[in-house]
């Protein structure tokens, strides 16, 4: 759940989903829908669905795997994620490279050379700290070490170098640049689609929803019926013919590019057959709850 979410943000949806789902076999066990409801809100909803698959393998297993080349053969279990399994878990001699590792592995070896460049250099280093003697005595405590003193000491911006345990031994602070390490590539203009998304809502105060196919953005999670997003302005039809009225345009930053979203809603006798009926409260991935808020205030303004 932390990868490329915050902490704060994922308290209470861990705290949720290990109370659903208190062991592998129970998260095996699990419908696919309901552990994406679980989700729904932190996006990068790949993970969930890696996750799932993950423990579905393991209860089939009957063990976890312990070694590196069995973790990275799981379902969206990359190197930095095998390597933090294996040295937290498993007491295996290997440095897990997170942002925080890489920030203090580009500093204290002065790598100078602009990310993703860096990043080979930047890991051929981060590997030479296990060469460190706590690093073989307790290889977990070592990583997680390494972790807090990105996080805590070694930060983006500002380190704290006086007080750092490494820092007569890193040479960006020799140097007098280690707050400029590692140098990030220029930030490249985000790409802007656009896309429209239709609210209806019938007697009994539910909303139509659609299911995204299973795999790509979303995959798998409920959405309201409209265009593809696009970017262009699309042209597109309402699903069913309504007094339809333009509640507004939200706007939604995903990871590769912008949405900006424009919400129809309209009152209707009875949802087609083709949509799924659902409270307005179900969950929804983020832009859509903010589509769904935009819509119902649009028809609670004009019923007012």
């Amino acid at each position: 759940m932390l990868q490329q979410t915050t902490v704060g943000t994922v308290i209470p949806y861990f705290v949720r989903f290990i109370e659903a789902y208190p062991c592998v076999t129970d998260l095996a066990a699990a419908c696919d829908s309901d552990i994406l409801g679980l989700w729904a809100g932190l996006g990068y909803y790949t993970r969930a669905r890696n996750l799932v698959a993950t423990a579905r393998l393991i209860a089939r297993r009957g063990c976890f795997p312990q070694s590196m080349s069995e973790l990275m053969e799981l379902p969206g279990v990359g190197l930095y994620t095998a390597a933090a399994i294996a040295a937290i878990a498993f007491g295996v001699p290997v440095v897990p490279v997170d942002g925080n590792v890489e920030r203090v592995a580009a500093r204290i070896y002065a790598i100078e050379n602009r990310l993703p460049t860096a990043k080979p250099a930047i890991a051929a280093a981060a590997s030479q700290l296990s060469a460190q003697p706590a690093a073989a005595r307790h290889p977990g405590d070592f990583a997680q070490a390494l972790f807090d003193l990105g996080a805590t000491i070694c930060t983006p911006r500002n380190p704290s170098c006086p007080v750092c345990p490494w820092s007569r031994s890193c040479s960006a602070f020799a140097l007098g640049i280690a707050d400029q390490l590692p140098k990030k590539a220029a930030k490249r203009s985000r790409e802007v689609r656009y896309g429209t998304a239709y609210l209806l809502l019938d007697p009994l105060g539910r909303i139509g929803l659609r299911r995204r196919p299973p795999t790509g953005l979303l995959g798998g999670m409920f959405e309201l019926p409209g265009s593809e997003w696009t970017p262009a302005t699309p042209i597109d039809e309402p699903p069913v013919r309504a007094n339809w009225q333009q509640a507004g345009t939200i706007v939604h930053a995903f990871t590769h590019f912008e949405l900006r979203l424009t919400v129809n809603a309209a009152p209707v006798g009875a949802l087609p057959d083709h949509l799924t009926a659902a409270p307005t409260n179900v969950p929804l991935p983020t832009v859509m709850k903010k589509a769904v808020r935009l819509g119902l205030a649009a028809l609670e303004g004009a019923a007012n």
